[in-house]
């Protein structure tokens, strides 16, 4: 494999830091070759860590195109990898006139780069802008640039992702500390992007309470002098020292006790990793890729972008607790050491590489990737969950698997997931691309049913049926069956499941009976479950975050109510009222009302509040949250009682006690799956009925084992999705 880099030579931080050690590493296994626009500290600093380099020093735009233009043709490179503005300027046009694909690596926010130079910005900013857009792929420095650029309109598809490396086994340097100080460190530009102010204002507060901290700041840049003048006006300029530039960064970091970082915006900074290094406890802003390193609590701790108090408390929190400082230190050195080494960043950098030469080679004929259809983009979190949780099996089975996703609001899901996504009902798009697409997924979730809509039931076998015409092969994914009420209906789905399906999963037995009824025999069909099952739940940190905007005691005890309307009205209300009353009164649980549909469920949840007596306490939380995020609140709750089987579903997957309200067969057929007996059918539902299921239920929330068990068996029998999956993509079958 030949990858020629291109980038302007006149990088510094982490750019210079991932390219100087990403082609150091990569050319021990594979040829590549340096190309600097400008001869300077950038090109001497890879000639001696023998990157085979060449500059372009005063040769001007023209003959510098020419000259690699020639280089790419007769050397046989196959790859043309471009780094910053210029790279990407010039790697446009050598897309035009050459036939190795191009990609660009993304490392800062490109809006962001020109920040405080007007001209500059709508010159080379533009011009980037342009170039990035034409260009064939595209890397991102964290999950959070790619879901940045995604947002921006790029095609998800064609954006990869990678993180900054480090050096993990280089040499450890030591030196003289200051007895009995705990000094904290930040290395960064002095420009308003990194909001050093906060980081001076939050330790100012700090010092007050521990007169032991230290403040070491590396770096220049234009805000340093106000700065200065900032610490002098806080009273904490003999605490804190302006280091300016500093070349030997090591010595630095090991003179710290904390590493801190306060940036309003970042991709995945390397002053993180390299902290890593010394075993240096992390506290940072929480922005950009930070979180995918940074884990609250584990790895590090993390505050608001701008909180100068929430940083003091952090502060303070380390500077009195040596343990926590070690604890945490100690984690982040070892995550770094398993994900983010140098050689994990070239092994991943060496699959991009094989991924773009093997669609390239696939041509615009080839067959790649899946198309997958469900009802998404209706603001219900638990079709988000299965979207989730189906894109992540996916992943797992293959991390560049192409997917498109057909969706009701395409941009917001393409943000959220990180997808390909094409409206629902874009028929000019979708069935051309049947014809490139190997497989076609159905699922999950109650979509072969005509009791919400006649219409929706024909759509979904009209896919399959144009899915199979134009050669995909079709599974239909963790699926639950009906009710199919129309004779007319069931005689449809008869003929187009058994003409053109290869394979149906089932979330629970219950739709493998109604396809026997049916009469659909000539798929494979297979019993699991309901891959939401598998999501997992927010970190504490954010649940408490978003109790606390919702003026919620992140402490308290509650019982969750997840209502929804239906045929025009909420059932029984006076059902739900006296069970929130019985469980405050009882058992001391505030209600919470959740909404798994953010766009329909408040209105439900309102009728039943507006209801309560005055003295029963009650919550709401009506904002739409994502899978992770809900799960996370259910986790909390000692009880979940709910219309909503995906509630249901994510309380249960944390081993929280729940009580179903049967509006679908679907919501008892879970109940029965995880062997509970706690439900109600709409037509019984009352309060006679349903206090009591209350009630029973709140005195066997101490006990959860069987629950636990039982999802737990759920769980193991939901890998054969993906076992169905790889079957089909044929792929090995674990």
């Amino acid at each position: 494999m030949k990858v020629l880099h291109l980038i302007s030579g006149g990088d510094a931080g982490g750019a210079k830091t991932h390219v100087h050690l990403l082609l150091e590493t990569l050319s021990r296994d594979i040829e590549v070759r340096l190309c600097c626009f400008i001869r300077g500290e950038f090109s001497e600093e890879a000639v001696a860590l023998g990157i085979p380099t060449v500059d372009f020093d005063g040769r001007g735009f023209v003959r510098t195109f020419l000259a690699l233009r020639k280089m790419v043709r007769t050397e046989g490179y196959e790859l043309v990898h471009c780094h910053g503005s210029r790279a990407n300027l010039m790697g446009t046009l050598l897309k035009l006139f050459t036939p190795a694909p191009v990609l660009s690596t993304v490392h800062s926010d490109p809006r962001l780069d020109y920040l405080g130079r007007p001209f500059a910005k709508v010159t080379y900013g533009v011009l980037n802008a342009c170039a990035l857009r034409m260009l064939d792929y595209r890397v991102a420095v964290s999950e959070a640039m790619r879901r940045l650029l995604i947002s921006r309109g790029f095609a998800p598809n064609r954006i990869f992702t990678i993180h900054n490396g480090v050096e993990i086994e280089a040499p450890l340097k030591t030196v003289c500390r200051e007895e009995g100080a705990v000094t904290v460190g930040i290395a960064a530009r002095l420009h308003p992007v990194k909001d050093v102010a906060t980081l001076l204002r939050g330790f100012a507060l700090a010092f007050r309470e521990a007169p032991n901290l230290r403040l070491r700041v590396a770096g220049d840049g234009p805000d340093r002098a106000a700065l200065e003048a900032l610490s002098k006006e806080l009273g904490i300029g003999g605490a804190v020292r302006f280091l300016g530039w500093v070349s030997d960064m090591d010595a630095f970091y090991a003179a710290l006790d904390v590493n801190a970082l306060t940036s309003l915006s970042e991709t995945f900074p390397y002053v993180l990793t390299e902290g890593a290094r010394y075993a240096l406890p992390t506290v940072s802003s929480r922005v950009g890729g930070v979180p995918e390193l940074i884990s609250h609590g584990e790895t590090g701790l993390l505050f608001p972008p701008g909180d100068e108090k929430a940083l003091s408390a952090l502060l303070l929190e380390l500077a009195r607790d040596r343990a926590l400082r070690e604890r945490l230190g100690a984690a982040l050195r070892n995550r770094v050491w398993r994900e983010f080494s140098g050689q994990a960043t070239a092994e991943r950098q060496k699959a991009i590489y094989a991924e773009v030469l093997r669609r390239e080679a696939l041509g615009k004929r080839g067959r790649d990737g899946v198309l997958l259809c469900g009802a998404y983009g209706h603001g219900n979190v638990g079709d988000d969950g299965i979207l989730e949780a189906i894109l992540l099996q996916l992943k797992g089975i293959d991390p560049f698997l192409p997917v498109t996703v057909l969706a009701r609001r395409p941009k917001e899901t393409a943000t959220r997931f990180g997808v390909d996504v094409l409206h629902t009902f874009d028929i000019f798009k979708f069935l051309p691309l049947m014809r490139r697409t190997i497989l076609y997924i159905n699922g999950g979730g109650s979509l072969i049913q005509d009791v919400t809509s006649k219409r929706s039931l024909w759509y979904y076998l009209f896919t399959l049926r144009r899915a199979k015409a134009r050669g995909c092969k079709v599974l239909m994914y963790a699926c639950g069956i009906g009710p199919v009420l129309y004779e007319d209906d069931v005689k449809r789905v008869r003929r187009d499941l058994n003409a053109c399906v290869d394979m149906i999963t089932l979330r629970e037995s219950h739709s493998a009976e109604e396809l026997a009824r049916f009469g659909v025999t000539k798929p494979e069909i297979i019993v699991s479950s309901d891959p939401a099952l598998t999501l997992p739940p927010a970190d504490d940190a954010a649940v408490d975050a978003l109790f606390l905007e919702n003026g919620i005691d992140p402490g308290g005890n509650y019982i969750c109510f997840a209502l929804r309307k239906w045929k025009g009205a909420l059932p029984s209300p006076e059902s739900f009222v006296a069970a929130a009353k019985a469980a405050y009164e009882q058992f001391g649980l505030a209600s919470i009302f959740l909404s798994v549909n953010y766009r329909s469920d408040s209105e439900a949840a309102k009728e039943a509040m507006s209801k309560l007596d005055i003295h029963v306490p009650y919550f709401s939380i009506f904002a739409p949250l994502g899978p992770s995020l809900t799960i996370g609140v259910l986790r909390r709750m000692k009880i979940v009682l709910s219309m909503r089987l995906h509630a249901l579903i994510f309380a249960a997957s944390q081993g929280v006690p729940v009580i179903g309200v049967v509006y679908d067969p679907k919501v008892s057929a879970f109940m029965q799956s995880i062997g509970r007996g706690a439900y109600v059918e709409l037509d019984a539902l009352s309060p006679e009925t349903l206090v009591p299921l209350m009630e029973s239920t709140a005195q066997m929330a101490a006990e959860p084992e069987q629950l636990r068990e039982n999802v737990k068996r759920l769980l193991e029998v939901e890998e054969r999705n993906v076992d169905a999956v790889r079957k089909l993509l044929g792929k090995e079958v674990k």
